[in-house]
């Protein structure tokens, strides 16, 4: 199970957290309880940012973190996922990370043990517990279902319309929306299988990449039931829909063709948001 489903972190330490965006999250996330205890900005060890001590290095930081939360610039990823390699959550907000930088990032926080979510995340929201980015506590409300989207507007949208309609989520997460995601949906799926408060798991997809097929491959070992969307039925082929991840070069990689292999896979289909939330509202009676 991931390390952060047993025990939401309790110290949470921020890279470059003086920037005007990442600033507002850092807010955010303290409105939401997180303990944030520390910012990594090069050059300003020794200052302080709204109150968070600042260090130059996290091997400087008094008491090991056991999350990151990474918003550096997209060039910067690689060299912070490097430094962060060995906690055990990070979350990397930046898009347009380059593909290669990703590729390298993510194998360096896969092989120190660390759990990575993005790159072009929101990060995750455990409801009643702490939020690492930026998804709105507001939006979402404690109970079993695990949301998992490749796409940040359904992310909100589905815990918004979930929260609306009285189901409740042990879990939000925005894995990531480029090519490239430090966790694939198949591993998350896996992680929260072991989980004995997930009932159930809606999984949120989009056109475009293969890594739906990994994950129909895995729902007959999940011990959850799967309810899965996708959008972008409708796209045309070979043009990009908002963000790196979400374009359809090949049949395969059509909204049509992995609904197909995740319902054969065993997951329960839904076409559209009110279409989901029926189907998990029968199972969480």
């Amino acid at each position: 199970m991931a390390p952060f489903l047993s025990s939401f972190p309790r110290r949470v330490v921020v890279f470059n957290p003086t920037g005007r965006y990442a600033a507002a999250q850092v807010a955010a996330m303290r409105e939401a309880g997180t303990n944030l205890v520390a910012g990594i900005a090069l050059g300003r060890g020794g200052e302080a940012a709204d109150g968070l001590p600042l260090h130059d290095d996290v091997r400087e930081l008094p008491e090991p973190a056991d999350a990151a939360v990474i918003y550096t610039p997209p060039e910067g990823v690689l060299d912070a996922v490097r430094a962060a390699a060995g906690i055990p959550l990070l979350v990397v907000a930046a898009e347009y990370v380059p593909v290669h930088d990703a590729l390298r990032a993510a194998q360096a926080a896969r092989a120190a043990g660390s759990w990575m979510v993005g790159p072009n995340t929101l990060g995750l929201c455990m409801p009643g517990e702490g939020l690492l980015g930026s998804i709105a506590p507001s939006f979402c409300s404690p109970g079993p279902v695990a949301v998992l989207c490749r796409s940040g507007t359904l992310t909100l949208t589905m815990a918004r319309l979930l929260t609306a309609a009285g189901i409740g989520q042990r879990l939000v997460a925005h894995i990531g929306g480029d090519t490239i995601c430090g966790r694939n949906p198949h591993e998350w799926l896996e992680a929260l299988s072991a989980d004995p408060r997930v009932g159930a798991v809606l999984y949120c997809g989009e056109i475009g990449g293969d890594k739906e097929y990994a994950l129909a491959e895995a729902i007959p070992h999940c011990s959850k039931p799967v309810v899965a969307m996708l959008v972008g039925r409708h796209a045309p082929p070979g043009r990009r829909m908002g963000h790196a991840g979400a374009l359809a070069g090949a049949e395969r990689e059509t909204a049509a063709a992995k609904l197909d292999a995740l319902a054969s896979g065993g997951a329960r289909t839904a076409r559209d948001p009110e279409a989901a939330i029926t189907i998990l509202r029968e199972l969480c009676r």
